[in-house]
Formats: structure tokens, sequence, C-alpha cells
């Protein structure tokens, strides 16, 4: 029996990873995913994926996301270190030589302008550090490439601004990487809540994890290794000294030359629970208030690691936003299974709870509806996320509406950042939609702004 007050992950997200990795890799299985050679579409037929960013996390979803696909076919990857792209080309190599399905390489990239410049090319795959999210994305949107986006989505509002109005221009489709809007179990929650289940939502509880348990590393600079471009990495972020714990995933989201933590890289997916279902609702005015706790002095991260923010909207719609240690302690005794990410919606008639592997509400049918999915043996709902390289090409194909539109991106990364700046400033700040600026607080607007680093420009 699980034990009901401890904060869960459900599966995880590593146990999710190496099933699909097996999955991908292993021949035994190819027949019922991919089909045999004879059945395959001529190669025009197919989309054909670029990659950039083929760390761990861009290598885990190219191998679990694309690299089954009989509609993909991947033929490009990008990275800043050599042995990462290397090695994820000899992956994709393998794959296709052992299952006959092309004789064409799968091409590697130092310079994203590269990968872009080629036509044959219909979408790219971006899940670089979060610095480089949006400038890689304008520049995949101007080269008329659909884009499948990575979140958090961006340290500049006027930046994201930027990026739909080059999608528009070049009419380019967009997919956010936030999963969730995959699961089944979210899409009857979404349902419920819009058809009036649950009557008129009055307020929302959002939260998700605070950080990871690392310890804190002091960055002492050591010479660059050959295999790495470290300026490129760098790109649009300052050049500051290069020790290998700076360019690990841990450092570009705990440390504020990057990214404002997970208040935006975990705090996501929740959020666009959020926003997915109360889209008209969050997309007024609205004003923050909130504290929050920094990593510790010193060393090389320094973003908010834990955080507790109260949102007010112009229509009387409440918001609390925290992160997952802060839940635990205010925003969680509804819940059977104590997940570490989730969005409750609360209603004049009831409740309703939806995180990644669990759902819940204190209305007993709606109860029962929202638990009628697979479980593991936690009772953990078993959840398909890995269908988003599916949908994308689904989108680029023109065969499906944008399910993670961009504009839906903003909203909820706007709130992450609004939360953000309370904590950093110490008092309310107010957003106004119309203007993208926090009302009234100059100070308060250079946080949603950032400079970029020559010639890494927009």
């Amino acid at each position: 029996m699980k034990n009901e007050n401890v904060i869960n992950d459900g599966i995880s997200r590593r146990d999710f990873v190496q099933r699909s990795f097996k999955v991908a890799m292993g021949a035994a299985v190819l027949p019922t995913v991919l089909g045999s050679c004879s059945n395959w579409k001529g190669a025009n037929d197919r989309i054909v994926v670029g990659h950039i960013g083929v760390g761990s996390r861009g290598t885990d979803e190219l191998m679990s996301y694309f690299l089954p696909l009989r509609e993909a076919m991947n033929i490009a990857v990008c990275d800043t270190f050599r042995s990462r792209r290397e090695s994820v080309a000899n992956k994709i190599n393998q794959f296709y030589k052992e299952n006959n399905f092309t004789d064409k390489q799968c091409t590697t990239y130092l310079d994203m302008d590269e990968l872009l410049q080629r036509k044959d090319i219909d979408v790219v795959h971006i899940t670089t550090p979060d610095h480089w999210h949006v400038l890689a994305a304008i520049k995949a949107a101007r080269a008329g490439k659909h884009i499948m986006l990575a979140k958090p989505l961006g340290l500049s509002y006027p930046q994201n601004l930027m990026l739909a109005g080059e999608l528009k221009k070049h009419d380019v489709k967009f997919h956010y990487g936030t999963q969730q809007r995959t699961c089944e179990h979210m899409k009857l929650g979404y349902d419920l809540i819009r058809e009036g289940a649950i009557g008129e939502i009055e307020r929302v509880d959002v939260w998700a994890p605070g950080k990871n348990d690392v310890p804190v590393p002091v960055c002492t600079e050591v010479p660059v290794p050959a295999d790495f471009d470290f300026e490129r990495w760098s790109g649009p972020a300052p050049l500051r000294p290069y020790c290998p714990d700076r360019v690990t995933n841990n450092s570009s989201w705990f440390n504020n030359d990057y990214s404002i933590g997970f208040l935006a890289g975990w705090g996501a997916h929740p959020l666009d629970i959020l926003v997915w279902i109360l889209k008209d609702k969050v997309s007024t005015g609205y004003n923050c208030e909130g504290s929050g706790q920094y990593w510790p002095s010193g060393g090389l991260y320094n973003n908010i690691l834990s955080w507790d923010v109260n949102c007010k909207y112009q229509n009387g719609l409440e918001l609390h936003f925290a992160s997952s240690d802060v839940a635990g302690q205010k925003m969680l005794d509804h819940r059977i299974l104590k997940e570490s990410n989730g969005t409750t919606f609360y209603g004049t008639k009831g409740w309703i709870s939806l995180s990644r592997s669990s759902a819940q509400s204190d209305i007993p049918e709606i109860n029962r509806k929202l638990n009628n999915f697979p479980k593991n043996e936690q009772g953990w709902i078993h959840s398909e996320n890995n269908t988003m390289g599916r949908r994308f090409l689904a989108v680029a194909a023109g065969k499906e509406q944008e399910l993670c539109p961009l504009d839906e991106a903003i909203i909820s990364d706007t709130i992450s950042h609004m939360g953000d700046i309370a904590i950093r400033m110490g008092h309310k700040v107010t957003w106004d939609p119309k203007t993208g600026k926090v009302t009234g607080d100059a100070e308060a607007n250079k946080l949603y702004v950032r400079d970029m680093r020559a010639p890494y420009l927009m």
C-alpha cells in the first residue's frame, strides 16, 4: 500500500524513457510499430525531421517520439557536443539499417543554421538548453520549418511576440512540448470541466517540483574540451567562465543566465493544463504576489527553488501557484495520491484534480470516470504521452489542429515569470496582457526582457 502522505512522481520519467527506448531500438517489436518494408510509402511522402539539441532529453524524445514512426524520417541532428551528435546519428543509422528502412544517412551539424538551410527538412524538433528555445524557434520559422519546441518557452516577452510574428509570416505550425495534453485522463478532465460538471470555476491550485535534490557546485574555470563549442552553447546568454558543471541540465535549469528555474521548467506542465482548460478566464490582466527561497549563495545555482505565489484575475478567478514542498503543506489535503505536480480546479459544484499519473474528484460519479484508466501496481495511471511526436507530425501535415499552440504557451509561461518577478521585487505586480508589461513598474519590467549577446541576435 502506498503511503498517502508522501508526494510521489507516479511513473518516473526515467522508467518511461527506458521503456520507450527499448521499443525504439528493439527490432523484435518493429513490425507492429513500423510495418514491413513493403508497406512503406515513398520517401517523399514521409515527413523529414531534423533535431536541434540531442542531450539527454532531446535524445529521449527522438528515440521514443519520432524514431519508431512510419511517417517520419530522421535525417539530421545538431548539437554543440560532437560526441553527442555523432552518437545519436549512429543510433539512427543503425536502427534504419537493421530494419531496411532507408539507405539515407543521418547527417550531423554543429551549426543549426546549416541544418535549417536544408530544403528537404520539413519539421524540426528543438530540445536545446532553455535560453536557446525562442531564438532557435525563430530561426526555424524563418527557414519555413514546422516546430516542436521543448518547454519552458522563453526569457523575454518581446522575443515571444517576435516568434509569434514569424510563425504567422512564414505560415509555420507550432507544437509546444508539454506532453500532458495527450493523456486520456487529462482530456477527460478537460471535457468535464468545460461541460460544467463542477460548475463555474472560482479558483485553481497549481503545483510543481521546485528543484532537483543535488548539491550546488562552485564553478572553477578549466579549459573547454575540444569536443565542445562552449561559445555556441552560451549563445545569446552572457559568456561566463567554463566549467563542466555550467553546461549540465541542472545548471541550465537553476542558473538565471539560462532560465528562471523550475518556476517555468516544471511549472510549464501543470500551468499548461490550467491554460488549456480555462484559456478565456486566464487571458485577462491579473496581479501576483508571493514569497520564495533561493539556492544557497556562492554556488553556480541562483534561481528560486521554492515558491508560494497567489494571483487574482480581473474576472475574479484566483490562482495559487506553489512548489511541491509548499503544496505538500497547504494544498494537497484533498488528494489520495499526492503527486508532485498537478492542477486542481475548484468549481461551485465540486472539484477536479489532474496530475500526470493520477486524477481525482470529490463528486463520486466523476471520480469513477477519472479513475477508469489502466494503472500500474502502485495505482498510478499509465499515460501514453509518447504520442507527442505522432501528434506533432499530424499537425505539421495539416491533419490536426495545433494541439499546444504558441499563444497558450505564452500565457502559461508568463504566469511563471510574473511569479518570479513578484518574488524578486518583494511586492505585488500587475500584468497587463494588452501592453505586454507589468503595470507602472519599470524595474519589474526589466526582469522580463533579456538582452542578447552578439552575434546571437534576432
